[in-house]
């Protein structure tokens, strides 16, 4: 008999900012989403710490006083971990590792380890770990001061290297180290996709969790892993998938995020070849969360910087079995309808039915309007392989055709 055993998940405490660019309905959803990546990466959320603040304390990020809150409720409850929001500067990361004596992380940090743990494949893992260097590059300063070599004395004269002038240089090393192995592996891919040949390439892309591999794996009959937490998928799958008798790729991408650390852009701006190379995009939402309109910005943010905002684009939104709107009292006086309140048929009537044709809603899970799904992908798909081989068009038969 296999024995049970309890995973012991590291209790962990977070810390966030109200500020002018930030208010406190924003800050309680961006501590609601790094609960979650805390959840994914193996902690346990005990307590939450927020502060009013018009800009973050440049020393400690938070008061003094909000800090010796934190610090006697650490030592109170023996909390391992404190997580911090935003970024910290190397200097803020050195002063609050001092006074609260335990392990410090901020966001960037804490996706940087959930990346490590999902990185499966060698180049997934070589991306994680330039970023991960990337990152400690500049934090590496006052770590080694006790074993400065400049000090006097016997067997410390001369010019010497400090200890930290070395750190700074192996870690410089295995960053240009790292980033020639990623340019090797990238002509790889290059010859890789080249010997794809000219099919169609289409690119499921969105914020982290919205069930992209669902939808994957719910379209190519593959089995791409596929788990409710952030960042489940991290390795870019490309499966051949078949609609009527028409052949073409699907590539499931790395999900985004809000707050995405600059450096994990960069290092990962190689994996999102798939996505500047796809010929059709499908933009998976999940509508079903409360903020998914700003998810979206996040995503078409993203996709600008890595120049492929203006590619045809289907808004594939996702979770219509998991909507429900915010009940809404008619004779309620005082209160007033938001966005909150709609219907997905009232939501079809905003901004969205601008978006017409391309705007499908579906249920990956529930398999729910997949056939609407399956035709207008294929019309798409289509569409773009006439154009490259115009004598084909009688290969393929019309949508209304297809099964």
């Amino acid at each position: 008999m296999i024995e049970k055993k309890d995973i012991d998940l590291e209790k962990a405490v977070l810390i966030g900012v109200v500020t002018q660019n930030q208010d406190e309905e924003k800050s309680k959803e961006y501590l609601d989403e790094l609960e979650f990546l805390t959840f994914t990466a193996g902690g346990e959320v005990i307590k939450r710490f927020t502060q009013k603040m018009a800009i973050p304390n440049p020393k400690t990020f938070i008061g003094t006083g909000k800090m010796e809150d934190v610090r006697q409720f650490v030592e109170a409850n023996g909390i391992g971990t404190v997580i911090f929001d935003d970024e910290l500067s190397p200097a803020q990361e050195r002063n609050i590792s001092g006074i609260l004596n335990c392990k410090i992380l901020d966001r960037t940090n804490l996706i940087l380890d959930i990346f490590a743990q999902r990185a499966q494949t060698s180049y997934a893992r070589t991306q994680v770990e330039l970023a991960q260097c990337e990152y400690l590059l500049p934090r590496l300063k006052g770590m080694w001061t006790h074993l400065e070599r400049q000090k006097g004395g016997i067997g410390m004269r001369g010019p010497g290297e400090t200890e930290i002038e070395t750190d700074r240089r192996i870690v410089r090393d295995k960053i240009a180290l790292l980033k020639a192995k990623i340019k090797v592996i990238d002509k790889q891919q290059a010859v890789q996709r080249g010997n794809r040949g000219k099919m169609v390439r289409v690119a499921l892309v969105g914020y982290t969790n919205v069930g992209k591999s669902t939808l994957m794996n719910v379209i190519s009959k593959s089995d791409v892993f596929a788990e409710n937490k952030l960042f489940a998928t991290l390795d870019t799958t490309v499966r051949k998938v078949v609609i009527g008798n028409l052949p073409f790729l699907m590539s499931d991408t790395v999900g985004f995020i809000r707050k995405l650390p600059t450096q994990l852009v960069e290092s990962f701006k190689s994996t999102l070849d798939e996505v500047r190379e796809a010929d059709l995009l499908l933009h998976v939402v999940d509508i079903s969360h409360t903020n998914f309109e700003e998810h979206i910005d996040s995503v078409n943010q993203i996709l600008d910087e890595i120049d492929s905002k203006d590619k045809p684009t289907i808004m594939v939104f996702n979770k219509i079995d998991a909507y429900e709107p915010e009940p809404f009292d008619e004779e309620d006086l005082v209160e007033v309808r938001t966005e909150a309140n709609f219907t997905i048929d009232e939501w079809k009537k905003t901004w969205m039915s601008r978006v017409g044709d391309n705007a499908l809603f579906i249920s990956a899970l529930n398999k729910e309007n997949m056939d609407d799904f399956r035709k207008r992908v294929y019309k798409e798909v289509r569409e773009i392989h006439v154009t490259r081989f115009p004598y084909n068009h009688f290969l393929y038969p019309d949508v209304e055709d297809i099964e």
